[in-house]
C-alpha cells in the first residue's frame, strides 16, 4: 500500500473520528480518572482527529523524553506532554501534512490549558520507516509509543528497528496496534479502504514477535488486548475468515533479556511509590505486583525493573548468581486464544 493512499485517507477522506467504517480505530478500554481530566483539557479540533486503538499513556513519566510515532492531530502527544511536566518533551511524528497542521495550530492553547511557561512538544513531518532522516537523535529518548499506526507502515521491521536506535538504554516502545490471527492474503492487503482501516495491514501476532525481537527487543511483553468487531456487513465479508484484535505491548531496550523466562530465585517488592499506581504496579497482563508482597519474578521481568526507569519503585531480592531452569507459568499463547482480561500465572 503506497503512502500517498493512506495520507490521503487520513488527510482527505476522514474528517472525524465519525467516518471510519470499523472499531478498529477506536479505545473503548476503560480509561483512568487522570487521563479523563487531563483529556478534557485538549482542544476539540484535535479530539476529532484522534483515530487510536488503545491507551499509550504508561505510568511514571515526569521528565521523561517521548516521541509518537503516527502522531496524527497530536491527542496523545498533548495528553503526554501534561503528564511529562515542563521539564519533559514530547516529539510527534507524521507523514501526513493535513493531520500535522491541525496538532501544530493549538501549541500554545495546551501550554496553557496545562500550565507551562512555553510548549514542550514539537512536530516533523517524516515517515516512521525512515525516522533515521529526520533530526532525531539516537539513543535520546525513554519511552516512544505508538498507537494504532505501525499497522499502517510499509515496513513494519525498519519501524522497530528505528525505534530501537532512537531508545535510551532501558528505555521502552509501548504502543497499541492491530493483529490478525493468520498472515493477510496480498489481495487483501491492497484495498485501500481495509487498508485505512487498520486492517489488512496488520501484522499475523506471531510475525509481529518475530520482527520485534529481530529488532533488538527481546521478549515483547502483552499489556492489555481485545477482540476487534467489524460492524459493516460489507467489510466484514471482506476479511472473512481473518479475526483481528487490538493489543498493546510494552517493548524494552535491555541488552541482556533472555530468549525464555528463566529462574535466578529472584524476587521484587513494589513500594507503592508510582503516581496513580497505590495499591499495585501493572507490568503486563501476567505480572500485576501488589505492594509490600515478595514477588518471585524470572530474569527478564528483574531487568524491566531493575534496570529501567521504575527502578526507584522497588525492592530487589537475589542476583544472577545460580540459575534453577526455566520460570515455570510464563506466557507466549496466542493471544487469540484468550479471553480478554486473562490473567497468566507467571514469574
Amino acid at each position: 500500500m503506497k503512502h500517498e493512499s493512506v495520507q490521503n485517507y487520513y488527510g482527505e477522506v476522514l474528517q472525524g473520528s465519525s467516518d471510519l467504517q470499523t472499531n478498529a480505530c477506536c479505545t473503548p478500554d476503560e480509561m483512568p480518572d487522570h487521563l479523563k481530566k487531563i483529556l478534557s483539557q485538549v482542544h476539540d479540533e484535535v479530539l476529532t482527529r484522534y483515530y487510536g486503538c488503545g491507551l499509550i499513556a504508561p505510568l511514571d513519566l515526569t521528565g521523561m523524553r517521548i516521541l509518537d510515532l503516527g502522531c496524527g492531530a497530536g491527542r496523545d502527544v498533548y495528553a503526554l506532554s501534561a503528564m511529562v511536566g515542563e521539564t519533559g518533551r514530547v516529539v510527534g511524528v507524521d507523514m501526513t501534512p493535513a493531520q500535522l497542521d491541525v496538532a501544530k495550530a493549538h501549541q500554545d492553547f495546551h501550554a496553557k490549558a496545562f500550565g507551562h511557561s512555553a510548549s514542550n512538544v514539537e512536530f516533523h513531518h517524516g515517515f516512521i520507516e525512515k525516522l533515521d532522516e529526520l533530526d532525531l537523535e539516537s539513543a535520546s529518548f525513554d519511552i516512544i509509543v505508538s498507537n494504532c499506526v505501525v499497522n499502517l507502515a510499509t515496513d513494519k521491521g525498519a519501524v522497530l528497528r528505528g525505534a530501537h536506535h532512537l531508545l535510551k538504554p532501558g528505555g521502552e516502545m509501548y504502543f497499541s496496534d492491530v493483529y490478525a490471527d493468520r498472515r493477510v492474503p496480498k489481495t487483501m492487503a491492497e484495498d485501500e479502504v481495509l487498508y485505512g482501516e487498520c486492517l489488512s495491514g496488520a501484522l499475523y501476532w506471531n510475525d509481529f514477535l518475530s520482527i520485534a525481537k529481530a529488532s533488538g527487543f527481546a521478549d515483547p511483553r502483552l499489556v492489555t488486548h481485545r477482540p476487534l468487531t467489524i460492524e459493516n456487513p460489507e467489510l466484514e465479508s471482506r476479511v472473512a475468515p481473518l479475526k483481528f484484535l487490538s493489543a498493546t505491548y510494552r517493548l524494552f531496550k535491555l541488552s541482556e533479556l533472555e530468549p525464555a523466562c528463566e529462574d535466578y530465585g529472584q524476587a521484587v517488592i513494589y513500594k507503592g511509590t508510582v503516581e496513580h499506581a497505590p495499591h499495585e504496579f501493572v507490568l503486563d497482563d501476567h505480572h500485576v505486583i501488589e505492594v509490600g508482597k515478595v514477588f518471585p519474578v524470572c530474569g527478564n521481568t528483574w531487568m524491566m525493573l531493575h534496570d529501567t526507569r521504575f527502578a526507584r519503585h522497588f525492592e530487589f531480592i537475589g542476583n544472577f548468581d545460580t540459575h534453577y531452569g526455566i520460570f515455570e507459568g510464563c506466557g507466549g499463547d496466542s493471544p487469540f486464544n484468550q479471553e480478554p482480561g486473562t490473567t497468566v500465572s507467571c514469574c
